[in-house]
């Protein structure tokens, strides 16, 4: 996919945050844009930013698996083809494995994995019948290294990024006209951290501001490398300088980087 003008582009999670910033980078690139989210007003912002000549939104729950399905059916009818699907709706938990509930342990995998896993197999048909089709699915770098109290939201992220990394090289071997692409943000300014679910024994406003503090890349930023990371058609899109680092880290060291993560938290996640 070297040029998205015109090309059907779905993004999840479209209301606020990453997702906001890539339907307007889309827009800027003539895409026609299918957004969704459970956020309506949020939704219609985004949509007004955009200033794209075919856009339309959707209410939509990731963790609906039977709600996904119809939705492509929707979009397809609506648009008439899909060429990019953007799966970037997500949540985040911080919570120790002993304390999290199972309900907040189903709350994240049920959005972060299997939204993007059924996100991509509803979807995937649609786009092989493009001829031109493109999924980008949102991990994060907690899909690379383990960081405490981060179980559920590492088990999510970590599954995404196998699952996308599998299927990229099914289509390959296949030969069928998809490419595949991971994204592994980093510290990104968006609300995910002020709608986290925490655990009981939490410092909710330390947690937050220390993430405030590490969140150092815009969304439009992350979403300019991303689309770039799309028509370059990488495997692995990398988003900010702690992305980066981290990537390093962990094929420098393997798994010999726990031990400066056990540094990091107990200064950071533990006081």
């Amino acid at each position: 996919m070297k040029d998205l003008n015109k090309k059907v582009a779905v993004v999840t999670g479209a209301g606020s945050g990453i997702g906001r910033a890539l339907a307007k980078a889309l827009a800027a690139r003539g895409c026609r844009l299918a957004l969704s989210d459970l956020n309506e007003a949020g939704l219609k912002q985004t949509a007004e930013l955009c200033n794209a000549i075919d856009v339309k939104t959707y209410l939509l729950d990731v963790s609906d698996r039977d709600a996904i399905y119809a939705h492509a059916e929707t979009i397809v009818k609506d648009f008439g083809n899909v060429n990019l699907v953007i799966n970037n709706a997500g949540v985040a938990l911080s919570a120790s494995v002993r304390e999290m509930t199972d309900d907040d342990f189903k709350w994240v995998m049920d959005i972060d994995f299997w939204g993007v896993a059924h996100g991509t197999r509803a979807f995937l048909p649609h786009l092989i019948a493009s001829g031109d089709g493109h999924v980008v699915n949102i991990s994060s770098v907690f899909g690379l290294i383990g960081v405490p109290k981060q179980s559920a939201y590492n088990a999510a992220k970590f599954a995404v990024r196998g699952f996308t990394e599998a299927l990229r090289q099914e289509m390959k071997l296949e030969n069928q006209p998809v490419a595949v692409s991971c994204v592994h943000p980093g510290g990104i300014r968006t609300n995910i951290a002020n709608a986290a679910r925490m655990g009981k024994s939490e410092n909710t406003e330390a947690q937050r501001k220390s993430f405030d503090k590490l969140a150092v890349t815009t969304p439009e930023k992350a979403a300019k490398v991303i689309v770039k990371g799309i028509l370059k058609n990488q495997s692995r899109i990398l988003v900010g300088p702690d992305a980066w680092g981290i990537e390093v880290i962990n094929r420098v060291l393997g798994s010999a980087y726990q031990p400066l993560v056990e540094r990091f938290s107990r200064k950071n996640l533990y006081t």
